[in-house]
């Protein structure tokens, strides 16, 4: 997810760690956003940029910015290296992967769950259910928030451990065990490309009208 933007220098307020290799970088809300948008984020004025969702609400003071740290990445290492009063260099909020007040299913993987993250706190939670994909029990970000705040309409779905709690099983093996999905409802999609990939073709197949997928790939 790499473009050439015009980026501005804004100044860190803090960066959290929230589980290995995994932050949220924050900083002062500089203009106005939609819920899911992308910005640009660059160590210089110059770099060619890097995009992340949003992961904070609409009318939230600071921004914040989740991320994992790629080893072999030009933009990651440095990043989680930030410190609070640092500076980073930021593009206007852009996209179109944003969240409206209908009903809707929310699928994520990994970091995907950023503009979830968004749509939830800026309130768009009625008639909304959550599949929230990871690998172990430390990998379902945020999911205080969303047990909170969905209930029941929170599904995290665990591939490599087990719990009371969570469904053992990948995002598809859930989809692909439900015999009545609403088919008039949109679904969203944000991860990697292989299970957006997956996930479309199951919902397709179970009669979800191609037009009512709305995916963004994580790369």
């Amino acid at each position: 997810m790499k473009r050439r933007l015009n980026l501005n220098k804004v100044k860190v307020s803090r960066q959290t760690q929230i589980a290995p290799d995994v932050f949220v970088l924050s900083f002062p809300r500089p203009w106005d956003f939609v819920a899911g948008q992308v910005l640009g984020i660059g160590a210089h004025e110059t770099d060619e940029a890097r995009l992340y969702s949003i992961a904070s609400g609409e009318l939230d003071d600071e921004v914040d910015i989740l991320y994992n740290i790629n080893p072999d990445g030009k933009l990651t290492p440095w990043l989680a290296k930030v410190n609070t009063g640092d500076h980073i260099w930021v593009s206007e909020p852009f996209g179109s992967f944003t969240g409206t007040g209908e009903p809707a299913w929310w699928i994520a993987s990994g970091t995907g769950i950023a503009p979830f993250s968004a749509m939830f706190r800026t309130g768009l939670t009625l008639n909304k259910k959550l599949l929230h994909g990871g690998r172990t029990l430390d990998t379902f970000y945020f999911n205080e928030q969303f047990s909170n705040g969905l209930g029941e309409n929170y599904v995290r779905c665990c591939s490599r451990e087990s719990s009371e709690e969570v469904y053992n099983g990948r995002i598809t093996k859930y989809l692909n065990e439900q015999s009545n999905l609403p088919t008039s409802e949109k679904y969203y999609l944000c991860g990697g490309a292989e299970m957006v990939v997956e996930v479309r073709d199951i919902l397709i197949a179970k009669g979800v009208p191609f037009d009512n997928i709305i995916s963004e790939i994580y790369f």
